[in-house]
C-alpha cells in the first residue's frame, strides 16, 4: 500500500501491485472507457440530428470592423461557434472561468477553420471594454459586443434587473435562481447558401466544460481536478496573469465565485 498527503488531499493506502495485476486492472478500465467513447459518439449523432430553429431577429454586433450582422460573423463559413463570455457593461474584468475557457481558443481556431467552423466570443460589455481586457489577456480570437441588442437576453445568458429582482431567471432550460446578471454558455449556428441563419444547439453550466481541455488532462491524473467540496468548484481558477508561481506543493486558495469576481 502507498500512503501520501499532497496539497491537502489524502492519497491514502492506494494499492500498489505487480505489473501483471496493473495490466489486468487497466484493461478492465479500458473497456469502460471504450463504452464512454461509443456513448459520446452516439450523443454527438443525436446532437447533430436535433431540429434547427431559424434566427428571425436581425441582430447587429459592434466589432472592430464596424457593425456586423450575425451572418457576417461566420466569415464565409457555414458553421459558427459562439462563446457567451461573461463580461458585462462596466465590469473591470471578465469572468475567470470564462477566461479559463477562452485560454484554450486561439490554438484550436486554425483547426476549426479547416472544418468549416468560425469561432467568436460575444459579450454584452461595450467594445472598448472588451478590447481592453482582450489586450490584457493577450488573446487573438474574434470577440464582439452585443451591447444594445437583445442577443444575450434571447439566448438566456444575460438577465434584466427585473428578472434578478424576482430571484429566478430562465437559464439552462429551466427557471431557477442565479447569482449574477451574466451567465456562461456556448451556442452553435448554421448559415445556408441563401444566407439564412439557424440556431442548432446551445449548452450551459457544466456543458461548457467541452472548451476546458485542461480539465480533461487533469482527469487523467491521480489527484484529478483536486477541487474543494464546495458549491462553486472552480473557485481556484484565476485569470492566467493573476496566478502566483506554482510551488511544488500548494494548498488550493479560497476565492469568490467567478460570477462575483468581476468587481
Amino acid at each position: 500500500m502507498h500512503s501520501e498527503v499532497i496539497s491537502g488531499t489524502a492519497i491514502a493506502n492506494h494499492p500498489v501491485v505487480t505489473g501483471e495485476q496493473w495490466l489486468a486492472e487497466r484493461k478492465k478500465l479500458m473497456a469502460r472507457e471504450r463504452e464512454l467513447t461509443h456513448l459520446r459518439d452516439q450523443i454527438a449523432r443525436e446532437r447533430r440530428a436535433l431540429p434547427w430553429k431559424r434566427v428571425e431577429k436581425a441582430y447587429v454586433f459592434d466589432t472592430p470592423e464596424g457593425p456586423r450582422r450575425l451572418a457576417d460573423l461566420f466569415e464565409g463559413r457555414r458553421q459558427l461557434l459562439v462563446q457567451h463570455f461573461m463580461l458585462g457593461p462596466g465590469w473591470a474584468q471578465g469572468c475567470p472561468s470564462c477566461s479559463f475557457m477562452a485560454d484554450h481558443t486561439d490554438g484550436m481556431n486554425v483547426h476549426l477553420a479547416q472544418r468549416d467552423i468560425s469561432f467568436v466570443a460575444i459579450s454584452r460589455a461595450p467594445l472598448a471594454e472588451i478590447a481592453r481586457f482582450r489586450e490584457r489577456m493577450g488573446w487573438q480570437f474574434k470577440w464582439v459586443s452585443s451591447y444594445g441588442s437583445d442577443f444575450n437576453h434571447d439566448f438566456h445568458v444575460s438577465f434584466t434587473p427585473e428578472e434578478m429582482d424576482k430571484g429566478e431567471v430562465y437559464y439552462n432550460y429551466a427557471v431557477r435562481p442565479f447569482p449574477a446578471e451574466e451567465a456562461p454558455g456556448l451556442s452553435v449556428f448554421y448559415r445556408d447558401d441563401a444566407g439564412e441563419v439557424f440556431h442548432t444547439y446551445s449548452t450551459y453550466e457544466r456543458g461548457v466544460e467541452v472548451m476546458m481541455g485542461a480539465y480533461q488532462m487533469m482527469d487523467l491524473t491521480p489527484k484529478g481536478r483536486d477541487e474543494r467540496d464546495v458549491p462553486y468548484k472552480m473557485e481556484w481558477v484565476r485569470h492566467h496573469d493573476r496566478y502566483e508561481p506554482a510551488p511544488a506543493s500548494v494548498a488550493t486558495p479560497a476565492a469568490a465565485p467567478c460570477c462575483a469576481a468581476h468587481a
